[in-house]
């Protein structure tokens, strides 16, 4: 996901560089959506993580 949000994020950046800001625009808003989602997963993951390991280490 992180990587998608790199793919984008380098789209948006030619894009804009030739002048297709529509294009660049909207590369940016998919960029910034994946990036704020693979946050979101990754804090629950790790809250998740964090939550088990205690489980399995407490006995």
């Amino acid at each position: 996901m992180l990587r998608w949000a790199a793919i984008f994020f380098i789209i948006a950046i030619v894009a804009a560089v030739f002048g297709f800001t529509g294009i660049a625009s909207a590369a940016a808003g998919i960029a910034k959506f994946l990036f704020i989602l693979f946050l979101v997963v990754a804090l629950i993951m790790l809250i998740l993580g964090i939550t088990a390991g205690t489980k399995i280490t407490r006995h």
